[in-house]
Formats: structure tokens, sequence, C-alpha cells
């Protein structure tokens, strides 16, 4: 028993150690490469407007500025999305010191909703043939269903779909309408109407009608000269891809309820450990699907949580549950946790690796402690039938006739075999043992002095 206990220390300083050293030698691993003054930078937006977009196009907003890009193109294809990814998607677009362009493509895609806000937004706004864009009316969802948003709402986002077009010179009177009356519209009739700029089959084709075009923006006049710029494009990486599908509405909700089934199924049968641990790191993670936490909140709890899992693991010698639930809470908030702008672009993998080689320095870790208790338990049962009783001991407090002795590290209950009383502090031996009583006398020698003196 004392040989594993220095052995926990030993390892929490090895876990220590692998973790502080790996982060060392990762920090110098990135470094950032400005690119032509000319690039046209590119990014994709599909499906529902999330959480983890947002946070996409955070970061190639700041790589497009980085890299020295005359202009940022989003080519979008969505059916709408949560509003306040939405509106903070705006916010970037409008602040952007760049001019940012939104292509509705290819031909046959929509850009609903929540798409259209982020088109009116844009400062070239352009659709493919064949597109459609508007029904951006607010919903409200309960647990009756979608409904539709109140009239306070509507107002609201009408004026703020207004505002936000006529901002970038299109006619707000429409604009308000797409959300008053889900009026939609085609390429055509946007192009008509004065709802967008081009009509463009791709991003080739949007860059040679743009070539030549001036864009004043936030007091600085852009030049454009896009018809044989070079494009580069952005794309999402392991974090952003997950956190996108976890902050879509269906999947967060799913999340969510596995976690409180297994923190309710690990309630209802204690010592199973599987469902709480799960049902934990399901739960934290829909609370951030349905927008409570942040990202960087929702990574710092589930680091603090995979460390304390750890722990738990190690100086509770259990069989690896709580272990591979640290090891997956570790993994999942370190993927979650970095969301900075002002890191390079080949930092992130570099920062991945190092994660990797944190929860594989864990489990080997885990690996260690379960084998030595695994091996321990084994030979605890290997004497007799349930267990291999000391030989020897020393009695705690006075056995009259029945106390407590010290063997091999650990506490027994004891008796006197002939219901002497032994003072404490004294050498016995153990007689025999059943259940988990020790039959303990004084040794022979000791014993036959006491005789002689009598």
């Amino acid at each position: 028993m004392k040989i594993f206990e220095i052995n926990k220390y030993l390892l929490v300083a090895i876990l220590l150690f692998l973790i502080t050293s790996t982060l060392i030698f990762a920090l110098p691993a990135y470094s950032t490469t400005p690119g032509s003054a000319r690039t046209v930078y590119l990014i994709e937006v599909e499906d529902v407007i999330t959480a983890g977009q947002k946070n996409f196009i955070e970061r190639q907003i700041d790589n497009a500025i980085d890299m020295e890009s005359q202009l940022l193109v989003v080519r979008i294809n969505t059916p709408g999305g949560l509003v306040e990814a939405t509106m903070k998607i705006n916010e970037l677009i409008l602040n952007a010191p760049l001019p940012v362009a939104v292509l509705v493509a290819p031909s046959g895609a929509i850009a609903g909703s929540a798409g259209t806000f982020i088109l009116m937004a844009s400062d070239i706004a352009a659709m493919a043939p064949g597109t459609t864009i508007g029904a951006a009316q607010p919903v409200a969802i309960s647990a009756e269903g979608a409904s539709d948003a109140g009239e306070k709402t509507v107002t609201f986002y009408a004026s703020y779909m207004r505002n936000t077009a006529e901002g970038q010179g299109r006619p707000g009177d429409i604009a308000e309408r797409f959300v008053t009356e889900n009026l939609s519209l085609g390429s055509g009739e946007s192009l008509e109407k004065g709802m967008i700029d081009y009509i463009a089959g791709n991003v080739p084709e949007l860059m040679n009608e743009i070539d030549g075009k001036e864009i004043k923006k936030l007091g600085t006049i852009h030049k454009l000269n896009t018809a044989d710029a070079p494009i580069e494009q952005g794309e999402m990486t392991l974090a952003e891809r997950f956190q996108n599908w976890l902050s879509n509405p269906q999947t967060a909700f799913l999340v969510l309820m596995v976690g409180f089934l297994g923190i309710y199924l690990g309630l209802s049968a204690p010592g199973t450990i599987v469902p709480e641990v799960g049902g934990l790191i399901l739960l934290i993670m829909g609370v951030y699907g349905i927008g409570l936490f942040d990202v960087n909140t929702t990574g710092i709890i589930l680091l603090l949580v995979g460390l304390g899992l750890i722990m738990a693991e190690i100086f509770t010698s259990g069989f690896g549950v709580l272990g591979i639930g640290g090891a997956i809470s570790l993994a999942v908030g370190a993927i979650m946790l970095p969301v900075e702008p002002l890191m390079a672009t080949d930092w992130y993998p570099s920062f991945i690796v190092t994660v990797a080689g944190v929860v594989l320095g864990l489990v080997i870790i885990m690996v260690v402690v379960i084998q030595r208790v695994i091996q321990s338990r084994r030979r605890w049962t290997g004497g007799s039938e349930h267990f291999t009783p000391p030989q020897k001991g020393v009695t705690v407090n006075e056995l009259n006739p029945e106390g407590r002795i010290k063997a091999r590290g650990e506490y027994w209950s004891a008796r006197s075999i002939d219901g002497s009383t032994i003072p404490a502090g004294r050498e016995v031996e153990v007689v025999k043992a059943e259940t988990l009583i020790l039959w303990v006398q004084l040794p022979k020698n000791e014993k036959n002095n006491k005789t002689s003196t009598e």
C-alpha cells in the first residue's frame, strides 16, 4: 500500500511535466506568411448559420487582412440560422477594413432568412441565376413548436434589415418586406429592384464583373483589380467544424437531452459512473450549443472537468471510466478553447498536436494505474478464497479483548484468541482470520517469559 501511494505522487509529477514540456516545445511552431496584395480571399458558408460559422468568418476576415487581400468573397447557400450569430456576422462584415462581397451560389442555392440579412450587409451583393433570397420573418421556438414571433420582435428585425440595407445603398422599404411579409425574390427581380448589384454564376465571373470598381468603406476608397487576381480559399478548422455541428439547434437539443438522460440514469443507478461522466460532458456541450455559454467559457469548463476526472481516476484507483471521460473532456475542451485572431494561421495545427500529445500521455498514465490496481487485486485474492491475512502486526490500541492492529501498512480489526488483554504498541502474531477479523496472540517467547515470571 505505501509503495502504491508513492507512485500516485510520481504519476502526478509525470503528468505536470508532460503538459508543461509539450506546451513549451509547441510554442515556436507558428509563423505568418503574408500573401499577394492582389489576392481575393474566398470562403464558403453552407447550411445553417451557427456560432461555429460566425467564428469561422471572424477568423477568415483576420486572415484576409493579414494576407493584404483586396477583397473577401463569401459564397453562401443557407436556409437561415441563429439570430445572434447572424447579427455578429453582419457586424464583422460592416466593420471589416476591406470590401466584402456576398455571392448566393451555385444556381439553385438560397440565402433564406439569416442569409438575406448577411447579403444586405455586404459591400457587393450578387446572386447566381436561379437562386432565391428572402423569407426572413423571425420565428419563436417553444415546446409547442415553431410559431411567428411577436409583433415587437418583427418590428425590431424589420427595422434592423431596413437600416442595414439603406446603409449599403439598397432600398430599405423592400428589405423591410423580407421580414414583415416574408417576401422572397429571385436573382433577376432582386437585380431589377436594386437589392443586389450583380448576377454572376460563380466567383470568377463575379471577379470579372467587379474589376475596376471602386468601393468606399470606413473612409477609405478601395479600387478592385480582380479580373486576374489569384484566389486564396479559407477552410474550417477542426474546432470550427465541431462548433458548427454542435451549435446547430437540432444537434444542440439532442446532445442536451442525452446529457440529461445520462445524469438521470446515473442518479437512478449509483456507482455505474459511465452515465454520470458522459452525461456531464454532453450537458456542458449542449448548454454551449443552445447559446448559454460562449466557446471560450465552454472550453475552460471542459478542461477543468477533464483535469478533475483525471485526478479522481489517479487517486481513487478506478477502472478507467473517470480517466477516459477526463481525456475526452480535455480533448473536446482544448479543441473548443482557442478563439484567438492574433494567432497565425499555422498555429492551430501545432496546438492540436499538443492536445493529442497530452491526451496520449494521460491515457498511458491511466493504463499504468489501472494495471497496478488489477495486479494489486490479483495479489489480494491469490492466497486463499478471500484474502491472505498478515502474519504479524502491532496493536494500535488495547485489545480488551477486541481492538485494532496495524499490519502491512493497513489497519485491521483484531481480537485476542484467549480473551486476554494486550496493551497498545505490542507486537502480536496472527493465529487465524475469520471474515475481516484477525485472531491474535502475543509471540510465544513473550508468553513464555510472562509465564516464568509469574
